[in-house]
């Protein structure tokens, strides 16, 4: 073996290694700084209480309550303590699983949540799924042809539900698929423990409208990303090469498209997640959204936090997976 073959031989054993150490090193950093956020939202999260007014304990039981029950209600739920002590209390116990106990019901917290969680976690996930599903190949096909009638129409159609609140949406999806032709009820929820049917059947409303307020933004936004990718020069060349348009739209536009709608789509589930008082207060669904709605006049504090708290760390977790879903996507984002 010659000394130049001796040394490629080297440096092909050296960078496996070197690649490895640089992606453990990557997804070290991005853990380390997934830790960080979670330190910071829940730290936030249990401050909330310090900028109140005056003592939590006094704006809970009003302002006839006495010094003793107030002192009392303070040191029960550690409203008396520092912020740093009462954080520190609050994550150890939260890392076991108790979020402290609702002042309204007098439950676990983390029990309240987890029997609203299933109902909202579904109308969100069904009506993000909705919302792409009409997005996706609306703005697609719309973008392959642009300029054309189809475009024209499903762009002021997008348009005209972008400037529409999605209360208002939901009020006249009630009226027409609820009080006119009663194919839907207007409200109330049926559990999966009913069977499918009848809990989709209950759900197909206050989907729709938390769909059809979302699809705007998701299809302006692949609209005008497809239109980019198709007048780049890898397109015109599998167009020149005598490839079928579908075949082009699919395998070479569509996913190198994606990356800005993966990105509303993750912040649209959170905000869904966390903004969807009005539909469930509309449609009477038992969610999170109806939960904070009453929690808030109750002035229970603990379970406010919790639901605060949830909500921010699905935020976080979601933006995690996003940053591993643009390596599946783009093979050159797995180098980095």
């Amino acid at each position: 073996m010659t000394v130049l073959q001796r040394e490629r031989a080297r440096v092909s054993n050296i960078r496996p290694r070197s690649h490895t150490l640089h992606r453990l090193r990557s997804i070290g950093g991005r853990a380390l700084h997934l830790v960080a956020v979670l330190v910071l939202v829940t730290l936030a999260g249990t401050a909330l209480t310090d900028l109140m007014p005056g003592s939590p304990a006094s704006i809970i039981l009003g302002p006839t309550a006495s010094d003793e029950a107030i002192a009392a209600l303070n040191a029960e739920y550690g409203y008396d303590q520092p912020l740093l002590l009462r954080y520190l209390q609050w994550l150890g116990n939260a890392i076991t699983g108790d979020l402290g106990v609702s002042i309204q019901s007098n439950q676990p917290v983390v029990e309240v949540l987890l029997q609203r969680l299933p109902v909202t976690l579904e109308l969100t996930v069904l009506a993000l799924l909705l919302s792409l599903a009409i997005a996706i190949p609306a703005a697609v096909y719309a973008a392959s042809r642009e300029n054309s009638m189809f475009d024209r129409i499903v762009s002021g159609l997008a348009s005209g539900f972008m400037s529409v609140p999605v209360f208002v949406i939901g009020v006249l999806l009630v009226y027409v698929l609820g009080v006119a032709t009663r194919w839907f009820p207007v409200a109330g929820w049926a559990p999966l423990s009913s069977g499918l049917a009848e809990n989709l059947h209950f759900v197909f409303v206050p989907v729709l409208a938390l769909a059809l307020g979302e699809f705007p933004a998701f299809y302006r936004l692949l609209r005008s990303d497809v239109i980019s990718t198709l007048r780049e020069d890898f397109v015109q060349t599998a167009t020149v090469r005598g490839m079928p348009r579908g075949y082009i739209l699919r395998r070479h536009v569509l996913r190198p498209s994606s990356f800005s709608l993966i990105t509303v789509a993750a912040v649209a589930f959170g905000r869904l997640l966390a903004g969807s008082v009005v539909v469930e207060s509309l449609f009477a669904l038992p969610g999170l959204g109806s939960l904070a709605l009453q929690s808030i006049p109750a002035k229970d504090i603990p379970m406010i936090q919790g639901i605060v708290v949830l909500v921010a760390v699905t935020y976080v977790l979601i933006n995690a997976v996003v940053d591993a879903t643009y390596a599946l996507l783009d093979p050159r984002m797995r180098r980095i």
